[in-house]
């Protein structure tokens, strides 16, 4: 069994955790979330739509495929791949975002392309939204102070 008082960074060298015993279980995960993929008829386009949402970078690009990012070097990703079906239901995982301003980001959103969800949002603190495929994601309301 791993000495948990021990983490190991990407350089190899090790360092000791100090602190409660509950603390130094606390370590870096083992795995690094590297990206998410995003199956599309059009993996460009739709990367290309995101990028513009979020605000972020393409990184790598070609014909058939496009990856976004926060940042060139920052992780995690979108990697957006093309599949021959469309979308048939609901998508079993959808992000969330928490914008300073809900009114004028989902306005801003609905301008660049995306669509409102026919979903009934009475009294929810949330909009729920379609990208251009279809997709759905939720804007959420600001956090309170």
């Amino acid at each position: 069994m791993p000495d948990l008082a021990t983490t190991t960074p990407r350089s190899g060298a090790t360092k000791k955790v100090t602190g409660p015993p509950v603390l130094s279980m606390l370590r870096p995960m083992a795995l690094e979330w590297e990206q998410i993929i995003v199956d599309s008829a059009d993996p460009v386009a739709l990367g290309r739509w995101w990028a513009e949402a979020l605000g972020w970078v393409v990184a790598d690009e070609s014909e058939e495929i496009i990856e976004i990012r926060p940042e060139p070097d920052q992780m995690p990703g979108l990697l957006f791949v093309p599949v021959p079906e469309g979308k048939t239901s609901k998508n079993r995982l959808h992000p969330d975002f928490r914008p300073d301003d809900q009114e004028a980001e989902v306005a801003r959103l609905l301008s660049l392309g995306a669509r409102r969800a026919d979903t009934v949002q009475d009294e929810q603190h949330w909009v729920t939204l379609l990208d251009p495929e279809g997709n759905e994601f939720c804007v959420l309301s600001e956090r309170k102070s």
